[in-house]
């Protein structure tokens, strides 16, 4: 063969198997062509707005109007498009009506009993949403926006966002939709749906960095609404995983849960909202310790949510302490089970005298707060009684066959994991466990040292075999137990503290004993070598973000959320209504737009009646995190642009297959060659 003869182009078995199935969806070298040319050209628009919120603690409220009004972002875009020469009021009104469409729009139609100017206002208002719509919709390719669009009238707000008026006139021709729109009594219904067209297109990706659980009244409105999200992602906190494992069938997860919702008196959610039967529970409450002294096993309340009844705050005293009494028993089996969690020393009921009336606590005896023990054999103080067991079976039987709770639990497994990285920013709730000097802390399972992200994605895994392991199998049994350790267990990357001080609290007078000493990460994560060491670990750059929760952050006493020379941003800012005194604030949203990172500082958020009526919205602050950027983000830069060059580029070996005739196109009737 001569020296200038052609190469044979090569083509592995696997490589020419994977372009034939590719070739299914792109039969032709003109499909395939003209895939590229759309992926390049998406992969030059402006990077979508991601959103990420942390430590929500079953605010519903306030969580959903971030959620409706894009925390600022869509009333920050009608006061653009709109400009000053319309009103602040009307503008403020439009706003809300994008927030709550099907609540605010009755009221709104009640000022106008006269039909000619009822029509009036739909004309105005069906115009301002699409202009507004329009603006929101322009950093998107018409094929996404298209795919957004709701079904039954999705074609004519395509029309209305994208028409061309080259050759005819735009005020006639919105004019002759807009009217047909309303003769036909379509106005509702295309009001409604460009108001959620509107919330869709605002927020591309919305990242919830833990804690959706806790004291708050609705987690389950929370999850509601997240499930028909459109895009979102979790990072699990502590006050979740405890409600992953009461799912799962943990009896002492099961008994957590409830622990803190009869502590904040909220167990209302627990019954009517998820159906977890409490009648048993009560009724061998009140046969053990009906008729005592329940001044320390009061629930904290709210005025906001009451009145209480002096009959609804005994009920709930004595649920609380006969289920802190059965969680005390329980926690004694699994620190039993599990002499890898270290924990022995907190087995308290085991270290009681209770003659005296006082624990053993390290070594120094305190005297109890609460003496009465009435289940408790001394001898054996975790052995359940007949009637804590019947109680407890009934209890683990009411997680077990919720319905709403399942499937709110298969969510947070499918969309969430205990870390996550996307577009340069490492998400996780609580910590990566360091030690004194700053190096990442090991911990042993299973015979395995483990540390850093080795330790993060142990945990993930040791949760999800918790939940999804066979019935009945030691890894089911220990995932469990895995995730009540995530819960409280000190080196637990979701809790980052020594100890859950619990029984200190409620048994100890001492406050010297209740205090949980933080993980030195949180002394080391205003370091920006510590930062950059961390992102190393996850394969990131010093130039990436970490974005961290669970912490609050004391925003009145002069503390700032931006940490580690701008390279790590704690978003706790206190969401939860027992945190506003402390920080000074209601939480944090970060927004990372095509402009770069902003951090948006919310004020506390009254009600969403009031909200409705008087168009009042959470106030904001804005403070740029990153501002490097000369140019916009583009799709390209982020991680969405990887993979779009990754699909080219694969599209280039099948049109180079179709050339060399390695594989044969499948031309359609409709194909231009």
């Amino acid at each position: 063969m001569g020296s200038n003869s052609a190469a044979i182009p090569t083509t592995s078995v696997a490589e020419l198997k994977y372009l034939s199935l590719l070739a299914r969806d792109y039969p032709t070298q003109a499909a395939a062509a003209s895939a590229v040319i759309s992926l390049e050209a998406t992969a030059k628009l402006p990077k979508g707005t991601e959103h990420y919120i942390s430590d929500l603690h079953g605010e519903d409220e306030a969580f959903i109007h971030l959620l409706n009004s894009a925390s600022g972002v869509i009333r920050e875009k009608v006061d653009l498009v709109l400009g000053e020469n319309v009103p602040k009021a009307i503008r403020a009104e439009l706003a809300t009506l994008i927030y709550y469409p099907a609540r605010k729009l009755p009221l709104l139609k009640a000022r106008y009993p006269e039909r000619f100017e009822l029509e009036a206002w739909y004309r105005q208002t069906l115009l301002r949403l699409i202009d507004v719509c329009r603006f929101v919709s322009s950093k998107h390719t018409r094929e996404y926006v298209r795919s957004c669009l709701p079904q039954g009238c999705g074609h004519i707000i395509d029309e209305l966002l994208h028409a061309h008026f080259e050759d005819h006139n735009k005020t006639l021709y919105y004019g002759q939709i807009v009217g047909s729109i309303i003769a036909n009594d379509r106005a509702d219904a295309f009001i409604i749906r460009l108001c959620e067209l509107i919330k869709r297109l605002a927020v591309d990706k919305l990242h919830i960095i833990g804690d959706l659980f806790d004291r708050g009244p609705r987690p389950d409105l929370i999850l509601d609404r997240l499930m028909t999200h459109h895009n979102v992602d979790f990072q699990w906190g502590n006050h979740d995983v405890v409600w992953m494992g009461a799912a799962a069938g943990s009896a002492l997860c099961c008994c957590t849960v409830l622990k803190t919702t009869l502590a904040y008196h909220n167990h209302g959610m627990i019954e009517d909202f998820y159906g977890i039967n409490l009648r048993h529970l009560l009724r061998m409450a009140e046969q053990y310790y009906g008729n005592e002294d329940l001044t320390i096993w009061m629930p904290h309340t709210d005025a906001t949510r009451g009145p209480y009844t002096d009959g609804m705050l005994h009920r709930c005293a004595v649920m609380h302490k006969a289920i802190t009494i059965l969680m005390l028993k329980l926690e004694c089996e699994v620190i039993d089970r599990n002499p890898d969690f270290k924990m022995q020393g907190r087995d308290f009921l085991r270290r009681i005298d209770y003659e005296a009336g006082t624990v053993d606590y390290f070594g120094k005896n305190y005297p109890l707060r609460d003496r009465n023990f009435p289940t408790v054999d001394p001898e054996n103080p975790a052995r359940l009684n007949a009637d804590e067991k019947f109680v407890l079976d009934k209890l683990v039987a009411s997680f077990r066959h919720s319905e709403k709770l399942q499937k709110h639990v298969a969510f947070l497994y499918a969309k969430g994991s205990v870390y996550h990285i996307e577009n340069g920013c490492l998400l996780y709730h609580g910590a990566v466990p360091l030690t004194d000097e700053g190096e990442f802390a090991a911990e042993t399972f299973e015979g395995h040292s483990l540390r850093g992200r080795a330790l993060l994605d142990y945990c993930d895994l040791r949760a999800r075999l918790g939940y999804f392991a066979p019935e009945g199998s030691p890894e089911r049994q220990s995932g469990q137990d895995f995730l009540w350790y995530l819960w409280c267990g000190k080196l637990s990357p979701l809790f980052g503290r020594s100890a859950m001080t619990t029984f200190e609290r409620l048994y100890i007078e001492d406050p010297e004993t209740h205090k949980e000493i933080k993980d030195p990460y949180y002394t080391w994560y205003d370091d920006a070598a510590i930062c950059c060491r961390i992102l190393a670990e996850f394969g990131l750059t010093a130039n990436c973000h970490i974005v961290n929760g669970h912490v609050p952050v004391r925003e009145k006493a002069g503390e700032s959320p931006i940490k580690g020379g701008g390279r790590l941003l704690v978003i706790d800012g206190g969401f939860c209504r027992a945190y506003h005194e402390r920080t000074g604030i209601a939480g944090y949203t970060l927004v990372y737009s095509s402009h770069g990172m902003s951090l948006r500082t919310h004020q506390p958020f009254e009600n969403t009646a009031k909200a409705v009526q008087e168009n009042l919205d959470i106030l904001s602050r804005v403070d740029v995190v990153d501002d490097n950027h000369t140019d916009r983000v583009l799709v390209e830069h982020v991680d969405e642009g990887a993979n779009l060059y990754a699909q080219v580029a694969d599209l280039h070996r099948l049109i180079s297959a179709y050339r060399t005739g390695l594989i044969k196109e499948q031309p359609t009737k409709d194909t231009i060659w």
